[in-house]
């Protein structure tokens, strides 16, 4: 008989089976996954109560007896299926990214997920995946819809849920008081444990993404800075000023040379005269968080979305000052920061060099970058976001021609590849973009006519299997310095320097120094001399670096 034969004759014998009440088939749904698509759960469970059998039993059964009580208010007929279909498939899909990357599902990265493109998120979906969801999700599905569901009368209908709502909540609420201080304890110290659990932490990050979607929706934009202006420095020679800010993507600091690191991935950018802060942290662990908080004025304990896009951000006081201000994107857009402003997006480029299946390498830029500057003819803020390191495809961020670290990963599937496969194709990534950045900086050394610099830093970093983790997104109380620490990296040209009295030296002695994403709004305010009360020179690193500021203090 063949497989398919045999999967036909099974769902034929559920048909005939005994019916089932609805709470039956929840319960035999939430022991199905709580077995099968909760590996990371009872892994990190098992280390949190080491030596004490009895606890972590006690606790399980609370999770089960939490579920079920949830679960109980689709307890009627009507309900049933359709819910616990979707419940594992989620259940599948939530499982596959946690067991296998390491993939905490959180109210962040929902809202990454939310604001992904079809052409990224393509990436993750390969075959492992798709096996797993077909195994663990698709299949259970269609056993639930084969099982007849016991037929009831009114009363019992509606009493059974309730009763069992009841009655899970006080059994788990007893479960629990049995041992309180450490569940409580361990609650408090391992979120990364709930944190893990299937569906639940899926389902909650859900309800708390709908609810912040909800607060946020229609929130008017206060303006901010509108008392900028520019500073003397600009009432002092006549070459306009370009200023290039890269927003990079999934560069991690740990993997630049010019921060220490043994292999040799920033070759062009060290033999010219960048300053690199190698101790740099940053807002979130994702872009959907990064990018929006570091342009805004909110430190990152300080920043929500609800804030980010309720005022404008430095871009906007930049554009008061009366800079030109553009974004140009290679990535999935903006992020509503450059709502205001002039913008271009170049993923859509029908580009034989640079672009394939919808995505463009962020060589892209070159040839619009040095058409662009030769018509500047205005002090000038222009942005670039690269697509930069985003995985898990690494080998599609540059030339095949360009992979100098070999053996490389060439797959999504990272269980295909070694750990040295997948830190090789990597730092490809990172020795493009130092390619890239050169290439920009040469490009701007040429324009004689301006006074140019480049600044350039990561939204965040990323995991290359340190710890079981891949990717990035971790929640940031548990996530690992490779997702948090970011590179910084600056270039001035000597007109810019001049224009700006900025003492390069100075800013050399701070490589070292202890900064992060809250720092670039007020940096970037003080670097281009844009006068306003937004700027707090406390969080700006040129403050104590402008030859005025140096003069003063003698």
């Amino acid at each position: 008989m063949s497989p398919l034969s045999t999967l036909r004759t099974r769902f034929a014998s559920l048909r005939n089976a005994r019916p089932l009440s609805p709470i039956t088939l929840i319960l035999m749904t939430i022991a199905f996954v709580l077995y099968v698509d909760n590996t990371t759960f009872w892994s990190i469970g098992k280390g949190v109560f080491d030596g004490h059998t009895v606890s972590f039993a006690g606790y399980s059964l609370a999770v089960f007896f939490l579920t079920l009580a949830a679960f109980s208010f689709f307890g009627f007929p009507w309900l049933v299926k359709p819910f616990l279909i979707f419940i594992l498939v989620l259940s599948a899909v939530t499982s596959y990214y946690m067991d296998s990357l390491g993939v905490i599902i959180d109210r962040d990265m929902i809202q990454n997920v939310m604001v992904t493109t079809l052409t990224e998120s393509k990436h993750l979906i390969t075959l492992g995946f798709a096996s797993h969801v077909f195994f663990y999700g698709i299949l259970p599905a269609l056993v639930v819809t084969s099982v007849k569901i016991k037929p009831q009368g009114m009363i019992r209908t509606i009493a059974v849920p309730v009763i069992t709502f009841a009655v899970s909540l006080a059994l788990a609420a007893g479960l629990l008081m049995a041992d309180l201080k450490s569940y409580a304890s361990i609650l408090r110290e391992r979120k990364d444990f709930m944190g893990s659990y299937q569906p639940g932490m899926p389902l909650v990050s859900a309800i708390r993404y709908a609810k912040m979607m909800s607060r946020s929706a229609n929130v008017p934009i206060a303006a901010i800075g509108e008392d900028a202006t520019k500073g003397a420095s600009y009432r002092s020679g006549s070459k306009p000023v370009l200023t290039i800010v890269v927003a990079g993507e999934t560069a991690r600091s740990q993997n630049f040379s010019l921060n220490g690191y043994g292999v040799e991935t920033n070759p062009k950018l060290a033999k010219l005269p960048v300053v690199s802060f190698d101790q740099v942290s940053s807002c979130g662990t994702a872009t959907a968080v990064s990018l929006p908080c570091m342009f805004s004025e909110f430190d990152r304990d300080g920043y929500s979305y609800e804030k980010g896009i309720s005022q404008e951000n430095v871009l906007d006081v930049i554009s008061h000052a009366g800079l030109n201000v553009e974004w140009w994107d290679n990535n999935t857009g903006d992020k509503g920061i450059a709502g205001r402003l002039e913008a271009r997006s170049f993923t859509q480029t029908n580009n034989k060099e640079f672009c394939a299946a919808g995505e463009c390498m962020d060589g892209i830029f070159m040839q619009a970058l040095k058409e662009y500057a030769d018509t500047i003819t205005q002090d000038t803020v222009l942005v670039l976001h690269q697509i930069g390191s985003h995985g898990p495809t690494y080998y599609l961020r540059y030339p095949k021609e360009f992979e100098r670290f070999t053996p490389a990963c060439r797959t999504a599937e990272f269980k295909n590849c070694s750990a040295a496969e997948i830190t090789n194709s990597y730092d490809n990534t990172i020795a493009y973009t130092d390619e890239i950045l050169a290439q920009t900086i040469a490009m701007l050394q040429s324009q004689d006519q301006l006074a140019t610099a480049l600044l350039y830093v990561s939204d965040h970093g990323e995991s290359l299997g340190e710890g079981g983790l891949y990717l990035h997104g971790s929640p940031y109380f548990m996530a690992p310095e490779y997702q948090t620490k970011v590179p910084m990296i600056l270039w001035m040209s000597e007109a810019f320097k001049d224009k700006f009295a900025i003492d390069q030296s100075c800013l050399v002695a701070k490589k070292a120094a202890i900064l992060s994403h809250d720092n670039l709004f007020h940096s970037l305010l003080g670097m281009l001399d844009i006068q306003t009360n937004e700027r707090a020179p406390s969080l700006d690193i040129f403050a104590s670096c402008k030859a005025t500021q140096m003069v003063a203090r003698k």
